[in-house]
């Protein structure tokens, strides 16, 4: 027989250690820094080409875990980009005076969109002050009074044409506070009308046909008079205007020669011209102390018609502007158009439009959280739509619902030349990819950020220089070698993979403050290894209670689990918790029963919905090793069950299948199996052993129990070979494997694991496929032998006992 056990293994391959002896500094101030992106030219290359190609649809989604430092990252990364992109313009709302509710939305270079707005706010200062005066100039007053006079006459004439026409007919007409009236006359005077009684009939119908025959012209002269005074009103305006727009030329023309090169601009200060002379009244309104520069500014707020609504100002940089929005709204978004309240009425006007993150990064970058669009109601398609049309039209929620009827505002909507950044993990890309058919259209370009980097000499040295500049940056103390060469074990640690360095900035960056903390209470000038060791026992400690308490039930035998002796069909497994960033490990005593059966494996967790999909795949995998190895060519007569006992929670995962196979066999044969020793490890249909995750912790979770209760010198654990890679245990295990007082084995199959809990050789089989009678599986196939004479005894009984009863 060809069954070795293994051999324990050596204390030094339990931990790779960063020698500080091979870092070639004092300590960080003296490495050049390194960009926050270091090791991360996948993602970079897709950056450059997302960021530089200018076809539509080629925005960008950076896929990476939470701790990335994705923000930062690329913050830094888009300023130390040049690419060809034209400067920013500046965008600003003005009247749309033809349609007052649709605002028309004008383009300027960057800094001009203020200057325009400044101008206008003096244009109509300068208007208040201009205006008025005109209308009190001599020229005016006696232009306006040649129109008076000139109305005057003309009623003056008209009426004493008709006194005279009236009085050649002997008919006096008098004018009297309520009109005019008629009244006849005899020798140039008025008679009474006692004489008028005396009068035969004939006079009095001819002076009573004399009387209503003016009376008819006066009426009618009485009605053309309205007509005068429109002509009047209507040459008082001419005046007016014809005054005015001398007046304000020279305004305007200054104006609109310093924007001749903005013909938006030039129309626009065409109908604001137009307007005031149309409107030239509102200008003639005097308020006391008027010519006090005060109220006059004051009064500019009164001319909302003319201002303009400065949306956007690049004119601080021209450069691209890189935006981060970090509550994506609809309305944080696209904008909004807000209103006020005037009498218990809702009111607005163009001055009101508010843009949102899309217009300020217009012309450049826009940085999204994913998550955060996407779970902001009606952001996610807003977003998209814009994108599509290629252009910010400003909607809101309530519009979108008919929730008010209030009147709005339709702005015009902005064009837009924009990269949008989407910043994610990759479970929301990919479900996004599945499932919205326009993320592909709009985000072409996947940039994966790296988790992880090879741990070489060279990535060493790397990772120091990116210590340097967060060290730098976040203004800590600088690091010795020490601390630098701890900083980069326990970076290996938190990445479960001592072959490997995390890429995680914010881990990395908590744990650099938190050990300037400590070197800061040490009153040290320099971070050494004690203040970064001081800061990593202190996090753990931090969130260390509930390891505490489940040690300590299994220290008080609440919780059932053997460190001593042997037991059959009773194996110790390990598992691990998982607190958000906090991880232990724990021992977990699992059981199992066999017995005359039909070849069936129960899964007891899955039969009471807590295995989770995955244990169930394991056992059925362990189902199929049991099966192919001691039954291949025949029906394996046994039922069996599995539980991990005094567990109610869910369990998940499959690194207890090399367990469950050698409890499983140990209650098959009655082999007794060790409980010194831990498993764990996954096993597929072969019997190969397979590796699995938070090795560390489960280890120094099986340790913390035995050295509790107290070393025996033959404890330990078996875990897969293929782990030993990630090993990076915390030194008061490896100082009892340096004793001997504690001890792990590297298994790369079922039967070495075997070997190692039974203290049997596993057995190979013969020529003949058979097993020594005396290794674990000749006696679990000796069980299974006897077994299958049971059955065989049975179903001959049955048959017997039906033909009896025939």
């Amino acid at each position: 027989m060809n069954n070795k056990q293994p051999l324990p293994l050596p204390a030094d391959s339990l931990y790779r250690h960063c020698d500080p002896a091979t870092l070639p500094f004092g300590d960080t101030t003296e490495l050049e820094h390194l960009d926050n992106y270091y090791g991360q030219d996948r993602a970079l290359d897709a950056l450059r080409f997302g960021l530089g190609i200018r076809h539509e649809g080629y925005n960008i989604y950076v896929l990476g875990s939470s701790g990335m430092g994705k923000h930062e990252m690329l913050q830094d990364f888009l300023h130390q980009q040049t690419f060809d992109r034209p400067k920013p313009s500046d965008w600003c709302y003005v009247n749309n005076f033809s349609a007052p509710h649709q605002p028309k939305v004008l383009r300027l270079p960057c800094g001009l969109a203020q200057q325009l707005r400044k101008d206008m706010e003096q244009c109509i200062e300068d208007l208040l002050v201009t205006i008025p005066g005109v209308f009190q100039s001599a020229e005016y007053k006696a232009r306006l009074n040649d129109i008076s006079d000139a109305f005057n006459d003309q009623e003056r004439q008209a009426f004493s044409e008709l006194k005279e026409k009236a009085k050649a007919r002997n008919i006096s007409m008098l004018e009297t506070p309520s009109g005019y009236t008629l009244a006849p006359l005899v020798n140039d005077k008025i008679i009474t009308s006692e004489e008028f009684e005396a009068l035969s009939d004939d006079e009095k119908t001819a002076i009573e046909q004399k009387i209503n025959e003016l009376k008819e012209e006066l009426k009618g002269l009485v009605q053309k008079m309205p007509m005068w005074v429109k002509a009047s009103r209507e040459q008082f305006k001419k005046l007016n205007q014809s005054i005015v727009q001398h007046a304000v030329g020279q305004i305007f023309r200054e104006l609109q020669n310093r924007y001749a090169d903005y013909p938006d601009v030039v129309e626009f200060l065409a109908l604001v011209k137009q307007d005031v002379i149309e409107n030239v009244d509102a200008f003639r309104e005097e308020e006391e102390r008027s010519s006090v520069p005060e109220n006059l500014k004051n009064r500019i707020h009164e001319f909302p018609m003319y201002r303009v609504n400065v949306l956007v100002d690049n004119g601080g940089a021209c450069t691209a502007p890189i935006v981060y929005e970090n509550n994506p709204s609809l309305s944080n978004l696209l904008g909004r158009v807000e209103h006020e309240a005037q009498y218990g009425t809702l009111t607005t006007d163009f001055t009101l439009i508010k843009g949102g993150a899309l217009h300020r990064a217009n012309g450049g970058y826009l940085l999204l959280d994913a998550i955060k669009v996407l779970t902001n109601p009606f952001a996610w398609d807003a977003l998209k739509r814009a994108l599509q049309s290629r252009e910010a039209r400003i909607e809101s929620i309530d519009q979108l619902l008919s929730l008010v009827s209030t009147k709005s505002l339709e702005p015009e909507p902005v064009p837009l030349d924009i990269k949008v950044i989407l910043l994610g993990d990759r479970t929301v890309y990919y479900l996004l990819q599945a499932y919205d058919p326009d993320f592909n259209l709009l985000f072409k370009v996947p940039a994966d950020l790296s988790e992880e980097l090879p741990r070489t000499d060279a990535n060493t040295l790397g990772y120091a220089r990116l210590i340097a500049s967060l060290q730098h940056r976040k203004g800590i103390r600088p690091l010795d070698q020490s601390a630098v060469a701890r900083v980069v074990e326990q970076g290996s640690r938190l990445l479960e993979d001592a072959q490997k360095l995390p890429l995680h900035l914010n881990l990395l960056t908590d744990l650099l403050c938190e050990s300037d903390y400590f070197a800061g209470q040490a009153n040290a000038e320099q971070i050494g290894i004690v203040h970064v060791q001081a800061a990593i026992e202190a996090a753990s400690r931090r969130m260390d209670q509930f390891r505490e308490r489940v040690h300590e039930s299994i220290l008080r035998e609440i919780q059932l689990v053997d460190t001593r002796g042997e037991h059959v069909a009773q194996i110790n497994g390990l598992s691990v918790y998982q607190l958000g960033e906090y991880t232990f490990g724990r021992p977990t005593r699992i059981t199992a029963q066999a017995r005359l059966g039909h070849g069936k494996v129960l899964d007891i967790e899955r039969e009471v919905k807590l295995g989770g999909n995955i244990h169930s795949k394991a056992v059925l995998i362990l189902s199929a090793f049991i099966a192919n190895r001691y039954a291949r060519d025949r029906p394996l007569p046994v039922s069996a069950s599995l539980v991990f006992e005094q567990s109610y929670g869910g369990i998940e995962g499959d690194s207890a299948s090399v367990a469950e196979i050698a409890v499983l066999l140990s209650a098959i044969a009655d082999i007794p199996i060790r409980q010194s020793l831990a498993v764990t490890g996954s096993t597929n249909q072969h019997g190969q052993v397979q590796a699995i995750g938070g090795i560390n912790q489960k280890i120094e979770g099986f340790y913390d129990i035995c050295n509790a209760r107290g070393l025996t010198d033959d404890q330990g654990v078996v875990m897969p070979a293929a782990n030993t890679q990630h090993l990076m245990l915390e030194e008061r295990v490896i100082d009892a494997v340096k004793r001997g007082a504690f001890h792990i084995y590297a298994i790369s199959t079922i039967d070495e694991a075997l070997t190692l809990l039974t203290g049997l050789p596993a057995g190979e089989p013969d020529d003949k496929d058979e097993y020594p009678a005396d290794s674990v599986n000749g006696k679990v196939m000796a069980k299974i032998e006897a077994w299958i004479k049971v059955a065989r005894k049975f179903a001959v009984d049955n048959t017997q006992g039906g033909d009896r009863a025939d």
